[in-house]
């Protein structure tokens, strides 16, 4: 079984869309407005931002957290959370072994919050 579609609420679509589309580098894959929908496609999955969807909060893979938020504060997006180690992967079970999960959370020009995870190379004097 796989995950085919995600949805998000959309309060302003023109504004979700604009946002997402900076966020993740990608134009809108399609738009339907009437009703209000929105899609991205993120490898196989669906993104779709909807006007009656409820919150979601989405985690997205990024290449480092820190350097992501730094960027994402410059244009001027709400930092929620700051960038931490949540977890170091002993083994590979829920992630790369030996490197440690890193994340933070930001929130989209709708009020959601959005997750974003790296994973970093643990330093084992660091421990």
């Amino acid at each position: 079984m796989e995950i085919v579609q995600i949805a998000q609420r959309a309060v302003d679509l023109d504004r979700a869309v604009a946002f997402y589309e900076d966020l993740l580098g990608i134009s809108v894959s399609a738009r339907f407005d009437p009703p209000g929908l929105a899609f991205f496609m993120l490898g196989g999955t669906r993104l779709l931002l909807d006007k009656v969807a409820p919150s979601s909060l989405i985690y997205l893979a990024v290449d480092d957290v820190n350097a992501s938020v730094d960027s994402l504060r410059a244009k001027g997006i709400e930092i929620d959370t700051e960038p931490h180690i949540i977890f170091q992967h002993e083994d590979d079970t829920l992630g790369p072994a030996g490197e440690d999960e890193w994340m933070a959370f930001i929130k989209d020009s709708e009020g959601n919050t959005v997750g974003l995870v790296s994973y970093a190379t643990s330093d084992p004097n660091e421990r």
